[in-house]
């Protein structure tokens, strides 16, 4: 992979900075780190699509604020990678707002229509929860999400906002490098439905990186949610071309279900890490993991042990195994069952759950533990403004490689997600499938603050992410990366939750891992740069004291931090 070392500030003025424990370590003419940071006075927009950052900024650039901006940026991410989010699948964010200083968390997971249960299942001789086709498929939450941002913060209409997503869906855009091998991969599953292979397979062919892609049937959906809004989707032509899709593959979506859905604003859930407060959200989604992860984490002397260490990634490893283990037993909708977050996050349990790790041998199997304290209560993008609003955005179709369910819905040119894949029929789990319950939920989006400085992050990629955003938070605060480095740096990922099977990427020295193994680590080596099994994360960082904000991109996507341009004065021609 090529490395650029290189920053470019649209603004066109170069910000050196001071930022604290913030900056990089390495000298600039001789680092690891793949490139700068963006630094800009105005907006940055951070996605996985340079076209998506682009529509972003550009929003600002026209007035809009940082919620406007991720709505746009989302819409576009849609079109350019369409396996890995769009309007089939859910929504999660995290909201700053500036004026306030308050945090709103916004879950907008669908449910499982009301039919849709183990019994029934079990009708069509299915002993275990599907995890392609349509009984995967779960009531899509992320338009419903956007109306909610949209009313609550935003400033633009739909019309707006879906303007430059229309306008690329019928002209076309280059089909992205990363994304071009998603869709090679997935070309069985897409030759599988007709409507699907029409869409996604025009005239028989498998879009290349490079070539020209248009979706007009995505472009009429959004055309109906630009005139029609939230209720286009839910209500309307939308909806009876989702009903008429599961019908036809012997779905139980009924007209209510998607009628009566709403998302709903929730508190975010937060614990302190070495001086930094960092928040997730509350469960149906694997924040509590991150949390409960960092919170282990922090009864061991990271920092001393350096980066990537022996010591600091068997800590990192065997902390992962135990958070897991607990999101496993007891993370649920906790409308229908009760689940012990402040417990999950309490230091005291952490504390006990760290006694287990043994500072020399890896553990393969860990049980969960029985947490006590009385409990009260994915395309990643990021945007921050000039303001200094920050919007932690995440949406997804579940499954990459066969686009979610594997399922367009005819003639709207979108897939539906297969986010019913993360309910059980195990009848002793909290995460049993249940009509009108919402799934466990891999996406989670994050935020973190210290004093003046406050970022807004995510790292996609399935039961990846709350293990990478506890790798993000340690690379800034116990190791003095900046945003662009700490996304950049070498990462692991153990995607199961038994056993002692880890994945690393390849930049992990050999004799760390020659070390890590003779511990019991069982390690799988990937590529350098591991977006399939890494994730990709985006994040933007705000130092409000100088007004300043920084932008990163993870060069395991296609993806940029794009900045907004200075506004210039009516009728003056930029130079």
């Amino acid at each position: 992979m090529q490395r650029v070392s290189m920053s470019v500030d649209r603004v066109g003025v170069c910000v050196a900075i001071a930022v604290g424990v913030l900056s990089s370590r390495a000298n600039a003419q001789d680092r690891s780190q793949s490139r700068s940071m963006v630094s800009s006075t105005q907006g940055i927009v951070a996605s996985e699509s340079v076209l998506a950052s682009q529509v972003g900024a550009r929003i600002l650039e026209q007035g809009g604020n940082a919620i406007d901006a991720a709505i746009a940026t989302n819409a576009m991410m849609g079109l350019v990678a369409p396996m890995n989010d769009g309007i089939g699948g859910d929504l999660f964010a995290i909201v700053y707002i500036a004026k306030t200083g308050k945090l709103y968390g916004l879950n907008a997971s669908g449910w499982a229509p009301a039919k849709l249960t183990p019994e029934f299942l079990a009708s069509k001789g299915l002993s275990s929860m599907p995890q392609r086709g349509i009984h995967s498929s779960t009531v899509p939450g992320a338009v419903n999400g956007w109306d909610l941002l949209r009313t609550k913060f935003g400033t633009k209409s739909f019309s707006e906002l879906l303007a430059p997503s229309i306008a690329y869906a019928e002209a076309g855009f280059p089909v992205g490098e990363v994304v071009s091998v998603y869709w090679r991969d997935s070309r069985k599953d897409l030759e599988a439905d007709a409507p699907t292979a029409k869409t996604y397979l025009p005239g028989g062919h498998l879009p290349a990186s490079g070539e020209l892609f248009r979706n007009p049937e995505l472009a009429w959906s959004y055309r109906q949610i630009a005139t029609g809004g939230v209720n286009a989707f839910y209500r309307g032509a939308i909806a009876k071309k989702i009903l008429a899709t599961s019908a036809s593959h012997g779905g139980t979506m009924a007209a209510a279900d998607l009628a009566e859905f709403a998302g709903e604003w929730v508190d975010p859930i937060s614990t302190t890490y070495r001086g930094w407060t960092v928040y997730e959200l509350p469960p149906n989604g694997q924040g509590i993991a991150a949390l409960e992860m960092l919170n282990i984490m922090e009864t061991f002397p990271l920092g001393s042990s350096g980066h990537n260490s022996v010591k600091t990634l068997h800590y990192m490893i065997e902390a992962k195994k135990l958070a897991y283990a607990d999101m496993q037993r007891y993370d649920a909708d906790p409308r229908f069952t009760k689940v012990p977050v402040a417990a999950m996050r309490s230091k005291s349990y952490a504390v006990e759950r760290a006694k287990l790790i043994r500072a020399d041998k890896a553990t393969c199997n860990v049980d969960a533990g029985m947490p006590s304290v009385t409990d009260n209560g994915t395309t990643y993008l990021s945007v921050v403004d000039k303001a200094g609003n920050m919007v932690s955005f995440i949406q997804s179709n579940y499954s990459t490689v066969g686009f979610g369910s594997g399922i367009a819905v005819g003639g709207a040119g979108f897939v539906l997600h297969n986010r019913g894949g993360g309910f059980t029929l195990e009848k002793s789990s909290p995460n049993l499938l249940a009509g009108r319950k919402r799934p466990l939920h891999t996406i989670i989006p994050a935020f973190m603050e210290k004093g003046e400085q406050k970022i807004a992050f995510g790292i996609m990629g399935g039961w990846n992410q709350a293990q990478a955003h506890a790798q993000f938070v340690s690379n800034i605060v116990d190791f003095g990366m900046n945003v662009q480095g700490a996304l950049d740096a070498p990462r692991f990922s153990k995607e199961t939750f038994p056993g002692c099977d880890v994945n690393f990427e390849s930049r992990i020295p050999e004799a760390t891992r020659s070390a890590l193994t003779a511990m019991g680590h069982e390690i799988v080596m990937r590529g350098d740069y591991s977006s399939t099994r890494m994730g990709s994360g985006q994040a933007v960082q705000r130092d409000a004291k100088s007004g300043v904000n920084f932008g990163a991109s993870d060069p395991r996507k296609d993806g940029a931090a794009i900045a907004a341009l200075l506004p210039t004065a009516r009728g003056t021609p930029r130079k």
